[in-house]
């Protein structure tokens, strides 16, 4: 052990220390034997930082997760080595595609048995080097405060993403008297003059341009912005996948959502287009229907294409115009932008647009007592508009990104990488961090049981989310291809499920069975007023695949 003065702190407390400096305000966890020092000096800063403890770490980084897409601030999870670690990854990847800051420490085995394959050891810049925008290990207490200045920096910085940073156990327990770090700061690029005046000589001369809007980086302040700049430039507006509350989906120049189960009106859009004013979106696989609404390497449509990152900018598509500037700059330099003299010539452009998308959102006539659109309109029409609405993955999501208007930034939370098991873990956190707020997680079967365990964490933090699970005792998007691909051999996709309304009351939550369309909204009631968290159980049709489809609709086709 190192000599040391009186003031000198443990690996531990350097660190938590660092945190309360960097402005975290809650950690996410689920506790190990290889980060106990960092528990200490948790328990120390009580005061300060909240801890949640988790039930499984995927659940904890995934609330992790969901924190940085609510703040902009990094998400903190602490996890131990090993199994703790594997859970824990589900949530970096999901950070690194949806762009979403977060900081995952990892207890790390103690250095003097590294390389010998010791209880639990991975080397974590490698398990998560391709997926992290940095992956990396502190081995000197010294560099504790360097390190996590870094970190911070590498996960706000640019297009934001996940570090990883594994704390080896002995490290934590050794002192030092090494300095504090100041607070740090997030750098953003920003579009030049003359970019800027480029970008509107495209515009004087488009006809049917389109501004698509997505990724990470975002404030309250650019989604005003960029809205006024839509205004302005009267362009129609379309958002990507899973990022429909980068503005206001009652607002005129919106027409609708680049994702799964796409308007295909939007897919007319997107290919009549002469111009594509691409802001923060990558315009990955999913807002392209598999890269095949867009040429490559470079689309018929003129495209500007405005990115955080300049590695982005020509990774699949040249733009015309490629502008390197956070959603941020880009959008607080276009506000500031006269209107422009010529007559506007797209009015029926835009028009068209709005009408296509108001008529997508009527629902739809179902099977079975639950008609699912019906009551996604019900909640669009009487829930508080900051409400928080969250999901994971599966068909179920159709029907929420179909018929829910979301009317606030940051009032969705799901994630663009198709995770099943995050709506409640997302739900969790963002009621943890807004109480005031309704927040209300769609989950399928299948879905649920991803994190369901989390229901424990929600009923132990007070912690009262509203959880609507869709019943249809199967795993739906894989049945939906399977039925395309093999139909009749229906087989892997079945599911016999637990009593979810016993499960949800074992658990300290209230819990009801809806049977039927028409009694939903006085059991949404009961569960808002119910002072815990609460389940409703939805169940609905096999047959049932999307809002459009049915087994029997993809069996005829053959």
């Amino acid at each position: 052990m190192n000599t040391v003065s009186t003031d000198a702190r443990s690996g531990g407390q350097i660190l938590v220390d660092a945190l309360k400096i960097h402005g975290t305000k809650t950690v996410y966890c689920v506790p190990g034997e290889s980060f106990l020092p960092v528990l200490d000096a948790l328990y120390h800063a009580r005061q300060d930082i909240d801890l949640i403890v988790c039930r499984q770490e995927g659940g904890a980084a995934n609330m992790a997760e969901a924190y940085g897409k609510i703040t902009g601030e990094p998400g903190i999870c602490f996890v131990t080595r090993g199994p703790g670690s594997t859970n824990a990854s589900i949530a970096v990847h999901t950070a690194r595609q949806d762009s979403t800051p977060l900081i995952l420490f990892v207890g790390q085995i103690e250095r003097s048995g590294m390389g010998r394959e010791a209880w639990q050891e991975i080397d974590y810049r490698q398990m998560f080097g391709s997926i992290a925008k940095w992956a990396d290990q502190v081995d000197s207490v010294d560099r504790l405060p360097e390190m996590i200045s870094r970190a911070f920096s590498v996960a706000t910085s640019g297009r934001p993403g996940p570090v990883v940073l594994a704390l080896p156990e002995d490290m934590l327990s050794e002192l030092s008297t090494v300095k504090d770090p100041v607070r740090y700061q997030r750098s953003f690029g920003a579009p030049t003059p003359q970019a800027i005046d480029q970008m509107l000589d495209l515009i004087a001369h488009a006809k049917k341009p389109l501004l698509i809007l997505g990724g990470g980086g975002w404030t309250e302040q650019a989604t005003i912005d960029i809205t006024h700049f839509a205004e302005t430039y009267n362009l129609p507006v379309i958002c990507a996948f899973r990022r429909q509350d980068l503005i206001d989906n009652r607002h005129q120049n919106y027409i609708g959502e680049a994702g799964l189960g796409m308007n295909p009106k939007v897919t007319e859009k997107i290919g009549d287009s002469d111009l594509l004013i691409v802001l923060g979106a990558r315009m990955g696989e999913t807002s392209t229907i598999s890269y095949t609404l867009l040429d490559i390497p470079n689309p018929k449509q003129t495209l500007i294409h405005i990115h955080n990152d300049p590695n982005e900018l020509g990774h699949v598509y040249q733009a015309t115009l490629g502008i390197n500037s956070s959603p941020i700059s880009f959008a607080a330099a276009v506000s500031k932008l006269p209107a422009p003299t010529s007559s506007n010539q797209q009015e029926e452009w835009v028009s068209a647009g709005r009408q296509h998308y108001l008529d997508y959102i009527e629902p739809l006539n179902t099977i079975g007592d639950i008609n699912l659109g019906e009551i996604v309109s019900y909640l669009n029409t009487t829930i508080p508009e900051d409400s928080y609405i969250t999901n994971g993955a599966g068909n179920y999501t159709l029907w929420v990104q179909r018929f829910f208007q979301f009317k606030k930034y940051k009032s969705q939370l799901a994630p663009t990488s198709g995770t099943m098991g995050y709506g409640l873990p997302a739900a969790i956190a963002a009621k943890i961090e807004h109480p005031d707020r309704l927040s209300i997680c769609f989950a399928g079967d299948g879905c649920f049981l991803m994190n369901g365990q989390e229901l424990a964490t929600a009923v132990q933090y007070h912690a009262n989310v509203i959880i609507i699970v869709i019943n249809n005792g199967m795993y739906g998007s894989i049945r939906m291809h399977q039925e395309r691909h093999y139909p009749g051999n229906v087989w892997g996709t079945q599911l016999i499920n637990p009593n979810f309304v016993e499960l949800a009351k074992s658990y300290g939550a209230y819990a009801e069975l809806v049977k039927s369309t028409t009694d939903f909204p006085d059991a949404f009631e009961r569960a808002k007023l119910a002072g815990r968290p609460a389940l409703l159980e939805l169940q609905t049709s096999d047959e049932i695949l999307t809002p459009r489809l049915t087994v029997t609709d993809i069996r005829n086709a053959h």
